[in-house]
């Protein structure tokens, strides 16, 4: 009997993306603390440098806090346009080592290298290719993680960043990850992690030693998600959506927010990644569709269709997503989890699609 071969995952992010692309641009904010975001009294930070993240100052935070965390702070207004034209170069570079990437916001996405279309050694050398193109054709850096499969290649990208990679390994997989907290795993929010802590669930390794039964009875249809994970199991494949029905974006904020101006901020970042795909793929669609997930877990969504014409402006997709999600605020209780999603795409019969 024949074994599978091993898959060779890239998970690609770039480091500090929005805020390095405006250090870039202009060479007097080099080195100094920056947010990509607004000053104003109710305005909140979108992005920001690594001089600033020393401070505390994090996306999503009230800019009033980031001032008083770092009053050296310097705001920039966001580029959006600039953002997606150096998003485009970088996923060209992508295209020349695999046609099998799954991009998952303007900055970041995985990479199937399997099939190793340039000969090169090993997964961790093109890896370091695709980070030294990267950083000579659009002079930002990027960070990277190799594995077996995208949960371990998105743990290793944070594990040597900034400008770093880190490789995991079949078989150091399972040790690295019982060696882990829970609270760094992808799919593990603050909310799940506190349930998981008073369960005496700190590390890997404490996952591992529940049984599937007890994980079914706390956490639901998450459990066998968890199980699996905690093995360093993972057999999603790296998604190529061509073509798609629908565009959506959801974000996972790093505490549960109440705040109204910090909740629709996000909500406009995701309606702003998902106008990303359909201006360049030219989709648009007639529905939007907002989702938000309370800190106990609760969903609910808000849809809008049009009756006549389609979501084919940013501007009008950003009004009907600032329209729905200000249909359920203020918000009863903390918010975790907001997405947007464009649907119901005109069809466009004998026409390729432009990917």
């Amino acid at each position: 009997m024949g074994t599978r071969p091993v898959r060779k995952i890239i998970h690609v992010d770039m480091d500090a993306f929005y805020a390095s692309v405006e250090q870039r641009d202009d060479p007097a904010l080099r080195g100094k603390p920056v947010a990509v975001g607004y000053a104003a009294a109710r305005g909140v930070v979108a992005a920001a440098s690594y001089e600033a993240r020393r401070f505390g100052v994090r996306s999503a935070l009230p800019s009033v806090t980031a001032m008083r965390r770092c009053p050296e702070l310097i705001f920039v207004k966001p580029r959006f346009d600039v953002y997606r034209a150096v998003s485009k170069q970088i996923h060209m570079i992508f295209a020349d080592y695999t046609p099998v990437i799954q991009p998952l916001s303007l900055d970041e996405a995985y990479l199937d290298v399997t099939a190793n279309l340039r000969g090169i050694e090993t997964a961790w050398a093109t890896a370091k290719e695709i980070r030294a193109r990267i950083l000579a054709e659009t002079g930002l850096t990027a960070s990277a993680g190799i594995s077996y499969n995208k949960f371990l290649a998105k743990l290793a990208s944070d594990q040597r960043k900034p400008n770093g990679q880190f490789a995991v390994t079949p078989e150091m997989g399972p040790a690295w990850v019982e060696a882990l907290p829970v609270a760094r795993f992808h799919g593990v929010g603050p909310v799940t992690a506190r349930k998981m802590h008073a369960l005496g669930i700190e590390t890997g390794a404490d996952l591992r030693g529940k049984s599937l039964e007890f994980l079914r009875a706390h956490f639901g249809s998450a459990a066998e998600w968890y199980h699996a994970i905690s093995r360093g199991e993972d057999d999603r494949p790296v998604h190529v959506d061509l073509p798609r029905k629908s565009s959506g974006s959801e974000t996972t904020f790093d505490r549960d927010l109440v705040e109204n101006a910090e909740i629709e901020a996000g909500v406009l970042e995701m309606a702003e990644d998902v106008w990303t795909w359909c201006d360049q793929a030219q989709e648009f669609g007639r529905t939007v569709t907002v989702k938000v997930k309370y800190g106990d877990f609760q969903i609910i969504t808000r849809s809008r269709s049009l009756t006549a014409g389609l979501v084919d402006r940013r501007e009008t997709l950003r009004d009907m997503s600032l329209a729905l999600i200000r249909s359920v605020l203020p918000t009863p209780k903390g918010i975790r989890l907001v997405g947007v999603t464009v649907s119901n795409f005109e069809e466009r019969l004998g026409e390729e699609l432009p990917f």
